[in-house]
């Protein structure tokens, strides 16, 4: 990592793998021992648990509904996410209250009343946030942002895992990140799709504070804590940790 002109190393902030946080998936979990895999990331230092509910109308998949989430109440108490990729969020916010839902993430795409929403979630008592697809302009959100706790950007079209990062989408989360640090700077900033060692940074670096990760936790073949693991070392570059050596080095 190069120096600045008083010798110093540049520091970045975003890149400090403690003030990032991390929402495992459980689309990509084994559902044979999800309970199982969720305690097992709790364990590794996950932040939250990221549930993804699709209807197969708004999304081209069918998944989980308020059952697992009550599952997973009795199993974790880390805060249970709970992503509505359907078509009518209003009819089922009950009941996943009921479950145990923690908060709420509900699309811009395809809701007309999302104001409606999103204050009706807040009247429940949850943290809500509103989530883009990767072709829905960042400017979408300029009337809303002031009323949520949070905003998620895909990075992938979502209804399915195992897809991969849509680099193009970078330009959009930085502006995105101007848009909170402007008009309300504790709102977080969560990125969803294909994130993974190789682009868990990149998404950092564009202004990311939260990241929801499927596959590379889950899936990840030496286990959940050793993906957990990887993610965070992909936070800081091969030449970061040799200037970190160094410097222990030079005070031996």
């Amino acid at each position: 990592m190069p120096r600045n002109g008083n010798g110093h190393r540049p520091q970045i902030d975003r890149l400090d793998s403690d003030s990032v946080k991390f929402a495992p998936s459980i689309l990509a979990a084994d559902f044979a021992r999800l309970g199982d895999q969720v305690a097992e990331a709790s364990q590794a230092g996950a932040d939250r648990i990221h549930v993804d509910v699709m209807d197969g109308h708004f999304v081209h998949n069918i998944s989980m509904g308020a059952p697992i989430v009550q599952s997973l109440r009795r199993v974790t108490r880390l805060p249970l996410e709970t992503h509505m990729m359907i078509s009518a969020p209003d009819l089922f916010l009950d009941e996943f209250v009921a479950a145990g839902s923690d908060s709420f993430l509900v699309h811009w795409e395809g809701n007309p009343n999302l104001h409606r929403t999103v204050e009706r979630i807040k009247a429940l008592g949850k943290r809500v946030g509103v989530a883009i697809n990767p072709a829905t302009p960042a400017a979408v959100l300029e009337e809303i942002l002031p009323d949520i706790d949070q905003v998620v950007v895909m990075t992938v079209d979502p209804g399915f895992g195992h897809q991969h990062f849509l680099e193009r989408v970078l330009p959009k989360i930085r502006r995105v990140r101007e848009m909170i640090d402007r008009v309300k700077s504790d709102c977080d900033l969560e990125v969803d799709g294909g994130i993974d060692a190789a682009t868990v940074r990149l998404a950092v670096e564009a202004g990311a504070d939260v990241l929801v990760a499927g596959t590379a936790i889950f899936g990840y073949t030496e286990g959940v804590a050793a993906g957990m693991d990887s993610l965070r070392a992909s936070l800081h570059p091969v030449s970061d940790r040799v200037w970190e050596r160094s410097q222990v080095c030079n005070w031996e």
